[in-house]
């Protein structure tokens, strides 16, 4: 049964890779390559809910003390 599982599971992810990694007709461009171009406007707006997060976190801890 752990052979099936495993080699059920090694088809999947297989499968997923080639899926993601392959070049659209239209655009000549995959999904990873879609990914990599949006990643640095992601991390940005990740940086923006941090900063947003610990400013709330701060007036919070202002408002109630110990």
């Amino acid at each position: 049964m752990g052979l099936i599982k495993t080699a059920l599971i090694g088809a999947a992810v297989y499968g997923a890779i080639k899926y993601i990694t392959k070049k659209d007709e239209l655009t000549g461009r995959s999904i990873v390559d879609d990914i990599k171009d949006k990643a640095p406007e992601w991390i940005d707006k990740a940086k923006g809910y941090k900063q947003d997060a610990k400013a709330r976190y701060a007036n919070f801890a202002n408002e109630y003390p110990e």
